[in-house]
């Protein structure tokens, strides 16, 4: 369930950003692009990003407000960083860019990717690993990932 809702969701983030963010227009909308974000978000973000929750919850089990600070500072720590790495490097084998153009256009976002990550996250992930059971927290994730999402297809697809 999980992995459908990244999928769908990194979809809706790219229609988001070709329609509001880059105005392209009904006509203009690349659909390929599309797909291949919502394939990103079933193959790559759902799986690793529930599975890294698990990890979590295992490494830092409990709820309180002290776990919820200590499971931030993991994930925003030593995930967000990977996996945003990672992300852009599979966005741009996805998009049939060669190794020496990905790792240029890598060095060219993944500062500012990651600055903006540090924006956004910290404070959701804080209630969520405070107040939402695992079980529903890739999904919580999700939603307000809507944004991000967005972003992140806007900053990935930014050639």
């Amino acid at each position: 369930w999980a992995v459908l809702v990244a999928g769908a969701l990194m979809g809706a983030g790219d229609v988001i950003a070709q329609q509001l963010v880059e105005q392209r227009g009904l006509h203009g909308h690349h659909c390929p692009r599309t797909l291949r974000m919502m394939a990103i978000g079933f193959c790559f973000v759902g799986p690793v990003v529930g599975s890294w929750y698990r990890i979590l919850d295992w490494l830092i089990p409990g709820n309180t407000k002290v776990v919820a600070v200590k499971k931030v500072i993991l994930d925003q720590g030593a995930f967000a960083p990977c996996f945003l790495g990672c992300f852009l490097a599979v966005t741009g084998a996805v998009n049939g860019l060669s190794v020496q153009d990905n790792w240029s256009k890598i060095q060219q976002d993944y500062v500012d990717a990651l600055m903006t990550n540090y924006c956004i996250w910290p404070p959701v992930q804080v209630a969520n690993f405070y107040f939402v059971p695992l079980q529903h927290r890739l999904a919580v994730v999700q939603c307000v990932a809507i944004v991000w999402n967005c972003y992140l297809s806007w900053k990935a697809n930014r050639m």
